[in-house]
């Protein structure tokens, strides 16, 4: 039986950036495991990383005593067991292999292996599995305190841009709940068009946005800093939807140049009672997939935020049912480079699939169509919807099993 509490034991006494090593290193003592490999997800969404600080490995990045050697994810166990969220235990030689999740609340940071010296059991795949998902809280604190695991995490540099992008969107872009599982995702373009997507989750109330700031590198990140700084202030200060929208405008009309501005959404469901309001400020429309079928949900347009100053915005009742799979994109996954991209029928083949790969896999889609050459920011959220009462998850290991994506 793996020690948990003296796992966490060891966390305390680490410095924060050895913490996660020094935790993978005890748990492979208490398996009597050959090696322990923690693999991060890298922000392409495409690979894993692996970080090190003991040794020197052939092809990996360095940043002085740091490692990071970048595994490809298609066709590999690593992305069978990231898209399952199950354990994955392969023969080798006279032992075995065992890669396990390491998750909170659906949102896939990476993963564990170790290199066992037998075949282990299903109880004790079913532990080394509970330890991981502690580990991710100990990667999720030890991260705050080091940027070690988020340069290890860019096998592309990022431009100011897109640092200052990065900073606008959510920690996790995953969160599975009783009533919905949401994700978001960004595929930047190479010239950073100001995307972003956010939300929070109380006990009332989910709320998200997406927003898409006019313009092209810094200008656009300054922007969109400008309006998400606004909202979030604003829904902090515990304002109705129709007055955050109202704050961010006033805020972006005072502050920003001429001629700068932002198309967006702001959504606000009531968990008590299912029932959705949405903002509409001249953004693309959502979609929806309701049995089977795939349409634009129509909305009234408003102005962009920063158009018109003082300008009232209108909360619309927003179509919500049990089973409803919504998506809100940005009109980067609609640019004119990228038209041989069908977004409904691409989002009518993924109703097997869990949000997280929703989100990936349109992503992936639009850069196939654009031959990687995407000139605007394609951002998209998924957002599923279970309604019902307020109830808790049904939850193994950091994950619900039954939302995991369907085939690998």
């Amino acid at each position: 039986m793996i020690d948990v509490g003296a796992l966490l034991q060891q966390v305390e006494a680490a410095a924060p950036i050895d913490a996660v090593e020094v935790v993978a290193a005890e748990l492979g003592r208490m398996v009597d495991a050959r090696a322990v490999n923690l693999l991060v997800a890298d922000f392409s969404g495409r690979a894993v990383v692996r970080l090190t600080s003991a040794e020197l490995v052939e092809g990996a990045r360095a940043q002085g005593s740091e490692r990071a050697e970048t595994l490809p994810l298609p066709g590999t166990r690593y992305e069978h067991v990231l898209r399952t969220q199950q354990a994955d235990v392969e023969p080798v030689g006279d032992g075995a292999r065992v890669l396990v999740p390491v998750t909170d609340r659906g949102d896939a940071i990476g993963l564990l292996q170790l290199d066992l010296p037998r075949y282990p059991s299903a109880d004790e795949v079913e532990d080394i599995s509970g330890a991981a998902h502690a580990l991710a809280y100990v990667l999720i604190a030890a991260r705050r305190h080091t940027d070690v695991f988020e340069w290890g995490q860019r096998s592309t540099p990022f431009v100011l841009a897109a640092e200052i992008q990065r900073r606008l969107l959510p920690p996790a872009y995953t969160c599975e709940a009783g009533q919905f599982t949401l994700a978001g995702w960004l595929e930047p373009a190479a010239t950073v068009g100001g995307d972003t997507f956010d939300y929070s989750l109380d006990r009332d109330t989910l709320q998200l946005s997406i927003t898409d700031a006019v313009g092209h590198q810094v200008q656009s990140a300054l922007v969109a800093t400008l309006l998400v700084g606004a909202l979030r202030n604003a829904r902090r200060r515990g304002l109705g939807l129709a007055d955050q929208a109202g704050y961010a405008n006033d805020a972006l009309a005072e502050n920003a140049g001429p001629g700068q501005f932002v198309t967006g959404q702001l959504l606000q469901v009531d968990l008590h009672r299912g029932t959705a309001g949405i903002v509409n400020a001249g953004h693309t429309l959502p979609l929806r997939l309701r049995d089977g079928r795939v349409e634009e949900i129509g909305l009234r347009i408003e102005p962009p935020f920063g158009v018109v100053p003082g300008r009232s915005f209108e909360v619309q009742p927003f179509p919500l049912e049990p089973g409803d799979r919504l998506v809100f994109l940005t009109d980067g996954m609609l640019e004119r480079n990228a038209a041989s991209l069908d977004v409904a029928a691409a989002l009518a083949c993924s109703a097997d699939l869990h949000p997280r790969e929703v989100v990936h896999e349109l992503g992936a889609a639009v850069l196939r169509a654009t031959g990687g050459d995407l000139r605007d920011d394609a951002t998209m959220v998924c957002l599923d919807w279970y309604g019902g009462p307020q109830r808790d998850r049904v939850t193994e290991f950091g994950a619900d099993p039954g939302r995991a994506s369907g085939p690998a």
